[in-house]
């Protein structure tokens, strides 16, 4: 008599479109994350279920785990007030947490033109902040920041080569609608030679600055997730954990 085949539930996870690699440019080392938006959806978060600023990959990983998911990439993903709120525009899930700001005031946030990153239903884009109200199409996702590093192919004219104003750097650039690239330096970079990096090497016209000495990088694939300091928002792309059935043999 045969017996029935036992079945067993596997885990399988998901292969997540993001490819990382290492660019040296002027002289320092950068990491390029280039995330797919065909496969892949990229994901704005602030807070946990509780309404909690998360502030650190871990607890964002805690809290995707409680939902079955994972966190498989992962940056910080703009400036953000001395209570973690977000400095300018903020659209997660299509729902606009905090509004638009076209102050002037001091700060790397303010130094003219800013602008916001993000996605719509045409596409990803970064756009100069006081065009954003214009940008075609349903927003899913957005955040401000600033400077801007490159805008339609030019350098932010504030920038100078040569600036001895060296930092740890992030940001994010535009190859095409679907093609979205975050940069982070693994040493210090001027504004001029970082905004380089992403027209000349990068080949995108526009790319905005994420932050400066906070910059911090998740990347499960490498067992890398950084912590320098508690952050504000962060994007990333998760990957889900399924479940299926498999017959035992016997």
């Amino acid at each position: 008599m045969m017996r029935p085949l036992a079945l067993l539930l596997a885990l399988v996870s998901t292969v997540c479109a993001v490819e990382v690699k290492t660019i040296k440019f002027a002289g320092v080392d950068h990491t390029v994350c280039t995330v797919d938006l065909s496969k892949e959806k990229l994901e704005l978060f602030l807070k946990d279920g509780a309404g909690k600023t998360l502030k650190t990959f871990k607890r964002l990983e805690e809290t995707l785990q409680a939902k079955g998911r994972r966190l498989h990439f992962a940056m910080n993903a703009g400036m953000y007030e001395p209570d973690f709120s977000p400095v300018g525009l903020f659209i997660a899930g299509g729902r606009e947490i905090a509004p638009l700001n076209l102050r002037a005031d001091e700060g790397n946030f303010y130094l003219k033109p800013n602008a916001v990153f993000g996605i719509s239903d045409r596409g990803a884009f970064v756009v100069e902040s006081y065009r954003f109200p214009k940008v075609p199409g349903k927003v899913q996702l957005a955040t401000q920041s600033g400077p801007a590093l490159v805008l339609g192919g030019k350098i932010h004219p504030r920038f100078m080569p040569g600036s001895i104003n060296r930092l740890w750097r992030n940001g994010v650039g535009i190859v095409n609608a679907n093609t979205v690239v975050f940069v982070m330096s693994e040493g210090t970079v001027n504004f001029h030679d970082f905004a380089r990096f992403f027209r000349d090497e990068l080949k995108c016209n526009d790319a905005l600055f994420l932050d400066g000495t906070v910059c911090s990088l998740h990347y499960a694939p490498k067992k890398r997730s950084d912590f320098r300091i508690a952050l504000g928002p962060i994007i990333g792309v998760t990957e889900k954990a399924e479940t299926t059935e498999k017959a035992e043999p016997k």
